[in-house]
């Protein structure tokens, strides 16, 4: 890895880390419907304009029921689950919940005709994964830390994020991601901004709006241009392994920032998944040479 390659991925695993910091300052006094429809705005402003100028955007509105049903699954859906499983749990657990995507996302391909999961270094990832996935649900749970209905919401946001990928780039594989996430963005905006408008506070402070704006920029359509460059430089395999840094920022920025707690369902659970989902999402290198 070049050292542009590495300042991209410490770039991207820093950006995708600490959305679940900002959402946890700006859901004290913003809606998670807000939330969503501002950040997507935000994001949408930016990243429409840099598919237009690289003239990949038609690509996008030509697919655009897969576009849509995109946006379902990685941004109207899980956001709003997200942003509003925030209020009751810790952002260090809500990035280690995500971090399962890689585990879902394998079972899933599997589900599709991909036959290498079942692999027994892939299906041991699976296993040491979803145990660890248990753990911390058991433990966060029946010790009192955490809210089961939260946790719950992430997990469904997890498998929303699993499906999304594999459904957009089955169906539109020449299409520019960032045309796709620019229209998916827009499209969730739109669909979230009646409810938000409707329920937007009298008055809001200046951490949660910064924090709202922050992930707009910087969460939202800053990282997926980084993203995409990452991909360029060092292709979607290793790509994926970002995920474990950002949870690993997403845990010690709850730590540091918010004080908080390192509870025992982080400690066992938090190696488990990382693990579990680095071997769910390894593919031996024959069969990375022999897809087509």
């Amino acid at each position: 890895m070049s050292r542009k390659s590495l300042f991209y991925f410490l770039l991207v695993g820093f950006l995708w880390g600490i959305p679940y910091l900002l959402m946890k300052v700006a859901v004290e006094e913003i809606p998670p419907s807000a939330i969503v429809a501002g950040r997507t705005l935000i994001g949408a402003a930016i990243l429409i304009p840099v598919a237009l100028y690289r003239k990949t955007f038609k690509g996008a509105v030509l697919g655009f029921k897969f576009v849509a049903f995109y946006a379902l699954l990685e941004m109207i859906g899980p956001w709003i689950l997200i942003s509003t499983a925030q209020k009751k749990i810790d952002s260090g657990l809500a990035g280690l919940l995500i971090s399962t995507v890689p585990i879902f996302a394998a079972i899933i391909t599997s589900m599709r005709g991909d036959h290498t999961v079942w692999q027994f270094k892939r299906m041991f990832g699976i296993v040491v994964g979803f145990i660890g996935l248990i753990a911390v649900v058991g433990i966060e749970s029946f010790s009192g830390n955490s809210h089961p209905a939260s946790i719950a919401m992430m997990i469904l946001a997890a498998m929303g994020y699993s499906y999304a990928i594999i459904m957009v780039t089955t169906n539109l594989p020449l299409v520019d991601g960032i045309a796709i996430n620019g229209l998916a963005m827009a499209i969730t905006s739109i669909f979230w901004a009646p409810l938000a408008i409707a329920q937007w506070p009298s008055q809001v402070t200046l951490k949660p709006a910064l924090s709202l704006i922050a992930l707009g920029v910087l969460c939202t359509a800053l990282a997926f241009l980084v993203f995409f460059k990452l991909l360029v430089e060092i292709g979607p395999a290793r790509g994926s392994l970002v995920t474990y840094l950002n949870t690993s920022v997403a845990v010690v920025l709850g730590v540091i920032v918010l004080n908080e707690p390192i509870t025992i369902g982080l400690i066992i659970g938090l190696p488990l998944v990382l693990i579990g989902s680095y071997l769910a999402s390894k593919k031996t290198q024959s069969d990375i040479v022999a897809k087509p």
